[in-house]
């Protein structure tokens, strides 16, 4: 962790709300991103955010320093997705479908755009239509295997990384990444057929 970082936490523990609009801005984006890939309603994931902030600023007293700071909060907004996804599950009358158009706004909010590399309006679309078809398919995953999707192959964290968000060892991460792109892939082959 650099001095600067851990200067920013110091600060965020003696409650210095400038502190906190600072880890806001520096980490906001990545989180939305996270929240949203993992909910695919920007609405849900929007609240979700604001309650993983207000729960580090509740907490950092508990960060011990042991992992980076981006590696704890990533763990406090998975957790939150999951608990998310589940109170989701028992009210789906509430919002518990897959917002149609995650795939561009995720793009927007940091994930990768595919979007970027197209030239012609042709192009464009049959990438927005793939986006799309993709999103769905990791939104059909079950929230463990998301969760390991997302963080690997959208955010691009480590096999390590992704041991400390999850806690679990690098040989499960492998083996359920697998099977998490086995299904993806399958659910893509019936789309393109």
């Amino acid at each position: 962790m650099s001095l600067a970082e851990r200067l920013l936490i110091a600060r965020l523990r003696e409650r210095d709300e400038q502190a906190f609009s600072e880890i806001f801005k520096r980490f906001g984006d990545k989180v939305f991103s996270l929240v949203y890939r993992m909910l695919g309603n920007r609405h849900e994931a929007e609240d979700v955010t604001q309650e993983v902030f207000v729960t580090v600023f509740k907490t950092i007293d508990g960060f011990r320093g042991e992992a980076k700071f981006s590696t704890w909060l990533l763990r406090i907004a998975a957790n939150q997705s999951k608990n998310r996804i589940k109170y989701l599950a028992r009210r789906p009358t509430e919002g518990g479908e897959l917002d149609e158009g995650a795939p561009a706004r995720a793009a927007a909010a940091g994930g990768p755009a595919m979007q970027a590399q197209i030239e012609g309006p042709d192009q464009l679309l049959e990438a927005a239509e793939m986006e799309s078809i993709m999103q769905r398919a990791i939104g059909k995953l079950d929230e463990e295997h998301r969760l390991l999707v997302i963080l690997r192959d959208v955010e691009e964290l480590s096999y390590q990384e992704i041991g400390e968000i999850t806690g679990l060892p690098e040989g499960t991460i492998k083996s359920r990444l697998h099977r998490a792109r086995l299904a993806i892939k399958e659910e893509l082959d019936t789309h393109t057929k």
